[in-house]
């Protein structure tokens, strides 16, 4: 396999490719870019079909971690870690192991929660690195990502409709996991009407338990509802000229990563007036949450809720360029993420 020429490659900085035989760890650890700082990033915990599913994943995300640094203005670069589930013969022993190797990386790279990693995961890879996420006043990083794209779905609701108010508005969440759930109860206590899909029974079950009033539909069938907001918070690359076509919202703002199944949709939605928000925008919240640990002082709340504040604002700006000059918002995302990381890490401060 030549991986400069997959297509997910995009100049990476460093691929490691983790096997111990023992435990049976098999992963991929993906740093894409530094120039803002070490890289972070969560590590993820899935089956795949075979190896080359798994570095493609970690090449697409830590891509992804680059520009959602640049964009959320925190001090890191882009990195991402990926465990390859199915040969794993104890779960502890992988991640004490995966704990070792990011000691081998002094620094260059600090990781945490993502899909598929639990709290014991994250205590088992902290019990032998300094490098891991999350331990040290974070807290739970679903209920922040989900903040974080509250908050951008209001500035989008606001340029659509003239008020960031979400009362009244119904949002089709696409996933119930940590963050869609976490969500659906923040559009509840907005008075937003909620209609969700999940594939996990459980799921399902726990949000029609506290949610009041929430609609429940066939997984398949998340496209095709009446909203004023679509939001994706399951797994990426759901947005492509099949499922495009269905939707009935006027704004795509989501948590879930890499919703874009190739580039291309991005200008898919822009011709089908679709405001589509970068999703490495909307769901930085986590991201700011984690990163507030390795701030000088320490983990600060109003820090973390002042940053996620400040998605909202970047969304506002994100739309307003998009309008005046005629291109999809995440074009001029990207842009945005190319200049701060062309100026450097001198633009940006751990405690700003």
């Amino acid at each position: 396999m030549h991986i400069t020429n997959l297509a997910e490659f995009d100049n990476h900085e460093m691929i490691l490719f983790l096997h111990d035989k023992e435990s049976g760890l098999k992963g991929f650890i993906s740093i894409h870019n530094t120039a803002l700082g070490p890289a972070t990033g969560g590590t993820r915990y899935l089956e795949y079909k075979d190896e080359s599913d798994g570095l493609r994943d970690a090449l697409r995300l830590s891509r992804a971690m680059t520009y959602k640094c640049a964009l959320a203005g925190v001090p890191f670069g882009g990195g991402k870690g990926v465990i390859i589930a199915n040969d794993v013969l104890s779960r502890p022993a992988v991640f004490r192991k995966y704990g070792e190797y990011l000691n081998r990386l002094g620094g260059n790279f600090s990781t945490g929660e993502d899909v598929g990693i639990t709290d014991d995961d994250v205590r088992e890879m902290g019990a032998v690195s300094k490098h891991v996420n999350g331990l040290r006043g974070a807290g739970e990083l679903g209920r922040w990502a989900a903040f974080g794209v509250h908050s951008a779905m209001q500035a989008a609701v606001w340029k659509v409709f003239g008020e960031a108010e979400i009362k009244g508005r119904t949002v089709a969440i696409q996933g119930l996991g940590k963050v869609g759930f976490e969500l659906a109860k923040l559009i509840y206590r907005d008075g937003g009407n909620v209609t969700a899909a999940d594939i996990n029974s459980n799921a399902v079950q726990k949000a029609v338990e506290e949610i009041p009033n929430i609609k429940i539909v066939h997984p398949d069938e998340i496209y095709d509802e009446e909203a004023d907001v679509f939001s994706p918070c399951a797994l990426g690359g759901i947005l492509n000229t099949d499922t495009v076509p269905r939707l009935r919202a006027q704004i795509i703002c989501g948590g879930a990563n890499n919703q874009l199944e190739q580039p291309e949709i991005g200008e898919l939605l822009h011709r089908s007036e679709i405001i589509y928000i970068p999703d490495y925008v909307a769901n930085a919240g986590g991201l700011i949450n984690v990163v507030s640990e390795m701030n000088r002082g320490g983990y600060s709340r109003s820090w973390v809720e002042k940053k996620i504040v400040d998605i909202g604002i970047t969304v506002v700006h994100l739309l307003e360029e998009s309008d005046a000059r005629g291109l999809p918002p995440e074009q001029i995302a990207e842009e945005w993420g190319r200049e701060r990381i062309k100026a450097g890490a001198g633009t940006l401060h751990p405690d700003s």
